[in-house]
């Protein structure tokens, strides 16, 4: 038997190689599927935790303690407590503790932490030494030019549970260096209001302020436990983790689910996506088999027949036929194993951990057995059924047709299958089930619809062109509708040709929906994340380095207190930096303010008379318009009368000078340094400021009262300024005591995405994280908002950094760069003062969006089409080579009776070419349905982000590239297997 099934094999070598060819494409698909998917979903999990932020990762411990004075102790303990309840695969813990207490800055008291944490010195940068000492302490350089303190002096806190000082000594200045790391993550040791901690050794705790601490332990979770790395749960962990730990008295805070999510999603999308398209491959590999292996049963029919005439038994010739398909099967199994394993690597590389890639191998097992089973299982089937047709059947030169009713209720059926494939994908649900393959099936029917319809469109069209003496066309016509199979043939090449255009588009409309949506995250080409001071020393640096305006943004990203993103822009570059779209509406409702006063001296002057009950105090607030220092003019307190006061301001003396930010009046301080509103009746009326503009202080638009209680009056006559006390003060704990610089639009004009805060529907359209609250006028509304989204506001950078002069307001300093922007622009936005901390681009953000699970998803769903496509193309093969044997004598026949040569190989190729050109234009057309029917090819991103509407996956340049390609794949192959039948006939000649 088995040299009778080599001898066969060897006998039809081509029909073999047919076979070999498709069991090698089949299996190298069904291999590349599993390590594909685990490799795919590797990458995804690494793209997801090197995106997360650092408070992502981050499993917070914390107790209140009182320590008595017993500091290093009680902090020992509580360390070593955690410890021990924690799983050792955590890793080690970053272990610190803060007090918060209040210090006075200017007129009023402010928060201010003072903290201890392990490695502190080795995550700062600091401007003198590590404090070693017992009440030595670092504090922020903000702090300090907040406080107005330098190194070596001393700062006093006071503690509202002792209500006892603290007095530390600032030994060194420090600057927070790697933001984007985890050491930086814990919200405890940062602060959003307020003054930055101060960081102090662990001794200075046994000070009576500092006895009720919160005790903080930090752990950076692992990659591995993040990933879920050999099936591990970190979500239930961390639930029971949770619970022990509440029963100890200890807090655990966390926002590691979130990433849990979004890995396990994206795991999910792929290994769920993969498997979908590979079954879907796997079932037309079987079809392709079956087609092949009918038409290579056709070239076996006289055998066949001789065998039954001889009396060999079926089950013997069963068994025989069975021979001759599993030689080509397994050989094109040993081929197609190490091709989809590398085409796999290829595409996705290594799959990252061993339980991943024991899954992997074992699913492929399963794959290449379906793959060789499955379709042994089909030839076997159609082994069979020729088996059963009587001899005289056999030896008939020509075949029968496929119009019995089996075949068209195997038609319905599939259609019912199709129509239910459709209203499941409209049914608004998950795609599952048959949704997953609803555009192969709409595709298939069809096909198969119009295979019927253009057999007997191209039959009655045959005849009546015979009759009219049209050979090449009736000929033509004929040969396609009476040839064996051409409907299957004819589907399936339908069905390869919707599914490659599909997939070609999704891949290009991910391409473009990516590239889309990483624009308009980041709202520009290229986005630097720097360290500044602050927003005014930000908007300087980068109007330095790039003083046309045309290359570079100043732009930060912050937080109001009704958790609405801003996004604070120069608005005079908007237009030229960023990637503007027409969804956001046009950028001329923001606008910059207008000249504010500057003072470029050394020394202010004031010619001032003071009227009232009682002697005041009088101040000028100013800020570098470089450096964003608060300087204060201090004029004293002020008498009855007029007079001329001064105040040096040395940091002014040099350009671009010191902006007015207020004028500060206050009674003289008590005893304990505190101030108060002045009391009723006080004014005091300045008559000259030098060096300001006599016209800007006599008029009364240049400034305003503050937005807070009862304010300060204001008056201008006569080229002077009256300030004075509100009659309704007295008895009012918010009193106003400033009158600011208007140099700022009010009320202060937004551009909105998406609904507005909640407080501002009712007409409270205030921003309170500037400072004083700033009253909101909304100038437009808009769909969307580069960075933002459908969730915030644009404001103009400069007017934001004038109101939060006096405060740390937050956010997050960027610097947007246009794509033309010079190569030595970072170098200059350094030397101007700024320090990259981060650097993102559209290319790099869409390559990240590129590893989530959707993209990897339709890379394969392309990959696949391209194996349908290839299999559509050796069942072509098949085909016309097996009906060109008849084809070739009938029409050798007919020259013999005179058929011209050129109508002879017209014919030759016309059936193959009718059919595949038919093929292609009924598969674009179903692409074209299948796409608005059952919905578009491109998924959603993993975490459902739908600011922008998707691109159009079927657009005329894709339709057309897809459609070459397509043709040319199946032009070629159609075009090889008839040339032997056309050089037959032209040597014929």
């Amino acid at each position: 038997m088995f040299m009778l099934v080599i001898g066969a094999v060897r006998a039809r070598t081509a029909q073999a190689l047919t076979i070999l060819l498709l069991a090698a494409l089949a299996t190298a698909v069904a291999v590349a599927g599993p390590w594909y998917a685990f490799a795919a979903a590797g990458r995804a999990a690494e793209a997801d935790l090197g995106a997360a932020r650092p408070a992502e990762r981050i499993v917070s411990v914390r107790a209140g303690a009182d320590t008595q004075g017993l500091a290093e102790e009680a902090f020992t303990r509580f360390a070593s407590d955690v410890r021990g309840r924690l799983p050792a695969e955590f890793g080690e813990p970053v272990v610190g503790l803060t007090v918060p207490l209040s210090i006075r800055e200017g007129s009023a008291s402010t928060a201010m932490a003072v903290a201890h944490r392990e490695e502190f010195c080795a995550n700062v940068r600091l401007d003198g030494p590590c404090p070693e000492r017992r009440g030595e302490a670092a504090i922020s350089q903000e702090a300090a030019q907040r406080l107005g303190v330098k190194a070596g002096d001393r700062i006093s806190l006071t503690s509202s549970v002792t209500n006892r000082p603290l007095v530390l000594r600032v030994v060194a200045l420090y600057a927070v260096t790697g933001l984007s790391g985890s050491y930086w993550a814990g919200e405890m040791f940062q602060t959003r209001t307020g003054i930055d901690p101060a960081f102090t050794v662990l001794e200075t705790f046994e000070e009576r302020p500092l006895w009720n601490a919160s005790m903080v332990y930090d752990v950076d979770l692992p990659a591995g436990l993040l990933r879920g790395d050999g099936g591990y749960d970190l979500a239930g962990v961390l639930t029971a983790l949770d619970t022990r730990l509440t029963a100890s008295r200890f807090r655990m805070q966390t926002s590691v689910r979130p990433l849990l999510e979004t890995v396990a999603r994206d795991r999910a999308t792929i290994l769920s996506g993969v498997r979908s398209a590979g079954v879907q491959t796997l079932i037309l590999t079987w079809f392709a088999v079956g087609l092949a292996g009918w038409y290579t049963l056709r070239d076996r029919r006289n055998d066949t027949a001789l065998m039954k005439l001889r009396g060999v038994g079926r089950f013997r010739m069963l068994r025989l036929a069975w021979g001759q398909h599993l030689v080509p099967l397994l050989a094109g199994a040993v081929v197609g194993v190490p091709a989809g394993y590398l085409l796999a690597r290829l595409l996705a590389g290594p799959v990252p951990v061993l339980p991943d890639r024991e899954t992997a191998l074992s699913q492929s097992v399963v794959a290449v057995s379906a793959v060789v089973l499955g379709s042994l299982a089909v030839l076997a089937a159609v082994e069979a059924a020729m088996l059963g047709r009587p001899v005289a059947a056999l030896l008939r030169s020509a075949a029968p047709g496929r119009g019995d009713w089996r075949a068209a209720l195997a038609d319905l059926v599939l259609l019912a299958i199709a129509g239910a494939a459709v209203y499941q994908a409209r049914s608004g649900g998950p795609a599952e089930g048959l949704a997953v393959v609803a555009p192969a099936l709409v595709a298939l029917a069809l096909g198969l619809l119009l295979a019927r319809v253009l057999r007997r469109v191209a039959g009655r069209a045959g005849a009546v062109a015979l009759r009219t003496g049209r050979l090449r066309l009736g000929l033509a016509g004929l040969q396609f509708s009476r040839a064996p199979g051409a409907d299957r043939v004819f589907a399936l090449v339908v069905v390869a040709v919707a599914l490659f255009v599909t997939a070609a588009g999704g891949w290009q409309a991910d391409r473009v929906a990516r590239a889309e949506r990483s624009a308009a995250e980041l709202g520009a080409t290229r986005v630097l994340t720097v360290d500044a001071l602050n927003r005014t020393a930000l908007l300087h640096a980068v109007r330095t380095a790039d003083p046309g305006g045309r290359e570079a943004m100043a732009v930060v990203r912050n937080r109001n207190d009704d958790d609405l993103e801003i996004l604070e822009v120069d608005s005079d570059r908007l237009a030229a930096v960023a990637l503007w779209r027409p969804e956001y509406g046009t950028p001329s409702p923001v606008r910059p303010p207008g000249a504010a006063s500057v003072i470029t001296a050394d020394r202010v002057t004031a010619e001032v008379r003071r009227d009232g009950p009682a002697p005041v105090r009088l101040g000028l607030l100013l800020q570098h318009e470089a450096t964003g220092e608060l300087v204060t003019a201090a004029f004293g307190v002020l008498g009855a009368g007029e007079k001329t006061v001064s105040a040096a301001v040395p940091a002014c003396a040099t350009a671009p000078g010191c902006r007015i930010v207020r004028w500060e009046l206050t009674t003289p301080p008590d005893s304990t340094g505190r101030t108060k509103a002045p009391p009723r009746g006080s004014a005091v009326t300045v008559r000259a400021l030098a060096p300001v503009d006599a016209a800007i202080l006599g008029d009364v638009s240049r400034w305003r009262p503050g937005t807070d209680g009862a304010n300060l009056n204001i008056a201008t006559a006569g080229g002077a300024l009256r300030i004075s006390a509100d009659e309704n003060t007295t008895g009012l704990k918010l009193a106003g005591t400033a009158v600011y610089a208007a140099d700022t639009p009010t009320p202060l004009p937004v551009v909105l995405a998406g609904p507005a805060p909640d407080p501002w529907r009712y007409n409270d359209r205030l921003l309170k994280s500037y400072g004083p609250a700033v009253p909101v006028r909304i100038a437009a509304v808009v769909p969307g908002l580069p960075a933002v989204g459908q969730d915030g506001v644009l404001a103009d950078l400069d007017t934001m950094r004038r109101l939060a002069a006096e405060t740390d307001a937050g956010g997050e300093f960027q610097v947007w760069l246009t794509a033309g922007a010079r190569p030595d622009l970072v170098a200059d936005l350094t030397a101007a003062g700024l320090t990259v901390v981060g650097d993102q681009t559209v290319t790099g953000r869409s390559a990240w969006l590129g590893s989530q699970g959707p993209a990897a998803v339709v890379r394969f769903a392309l990959l696949n089409a391209v194996a349908v496509l290839l299999l559509a193309a050796a069942v072509v093969a098949v085909a016309a080579t097996v009906d060109n044997r008849a084809l070739g004598a009938q029409l050798t026949a007919l020259r013999a009776q005179g058929l011209p040569v050129r109508t002879a190989v017209s014919t030759a190729y016309a059936g193959t070419a009718a059919l595949l050109v038919a093929g292609l234009g009924t598969g674009l057309l179903a692409a074209v349905l299948a796409v608005p029917l059952t919905g578009s090819s491109l998924p959603p991103f993993a975490d459902g982000w739908r600011v922008l509407a998707p691109p159009d996956p079927l657009t005329p340049a894709v339709l057309t590239a897809a459609t070459g390609m397509a043709l040319a794949v199946l032009g070629l192959t159609g075009l090889l297997a008839v040339a032997p039948l056309m050089r037959k006939l032209v040597r014929a000649r």
